[in-house]
């Protein structure tokens, strides 16, 4: 296990970092999940008029999947216990889809053989499109071979409304995003 603890725009004390370290390693070893590497960014706003102005920004990288944890609250010590509470339960949530999955995809291969569901595209790129809508930032990133399920795993564990990725068993790039009245998109690429 690595943790890694840095302070952005300020700097952090042995004693803030030794309990930083010892708060979220607690959480990360509670689960015995190896590898596991966490990085975890504190810093306080400037703006005064806001009372909860530590934060703890916690990015945990485990086989292949990234949990990510931000906290603020008035005290920078509370900020860590409350991401390390947050962390513990991702983590939790981590592994019990992880178990599940195995289980699950055995008795999805053989339903996929009784089924081919399709989604209706017209209406999920209606729901999608917004206007006057610009572009305000560009990031580049890889799209990881995987299967649905473990990308369903990746969209919960970063807490996003959609995740990119290139099917593992196609090599085709899929989108997979959350709905708006409860449930999951999927988003597949015309071989």
């Amino acid at each position: 296990m690595n943790i890694n603890v840095t302070g952005r725009k300020m700097s952090i004390k042995d004693a803030l970092r030794d309990y930083a370290e010892e708060k979220i390693g607690g959480a990360m070893k509670v689960m015995n999940i190896d590898p596991l590497d966490a990085e975890i960014v504190l810093h306080v706003e400037q703006n005064r008029s806001n009372p909860r102005r530590a934060c703890c920004e916690v990015t945990i990288r485990s086989r292949g999947h990234i949990i990510r944890v931000e906290e603020r609250d008035e005290d920078m010590y509370a900020a860590i216990d409350v991401a390390a509470a947050k962390v513990e339960r991702q983590l939790r949530k981590f592994k019990t889809r992880v178990i599940d999955h195995h289980i699950q995809e055995i008795q999805e291969s053989a339903a996929k053989a009784k089924t081919g569901d399709e989604l209706d595209l017209d209406a999920l790129m209606a729901d999608l499109a917004k206007e006057d809508e610009e572009i305000v930032r560009v990031k580049e990133v890889e799209f990881p071979p995987m299967t649905e399920q473990q990308a369903l795993i990746q969209i919960d564990l970063l807490g996003h409304d959609f995740f990119a990725y290139t099917d593992r068993d196609t090599n085709l790039v899929n989108v997979l995003y959350r709905r708006n009245n409860g449930g999951y998109g999927l988003l597949k690429q015309k071989d």
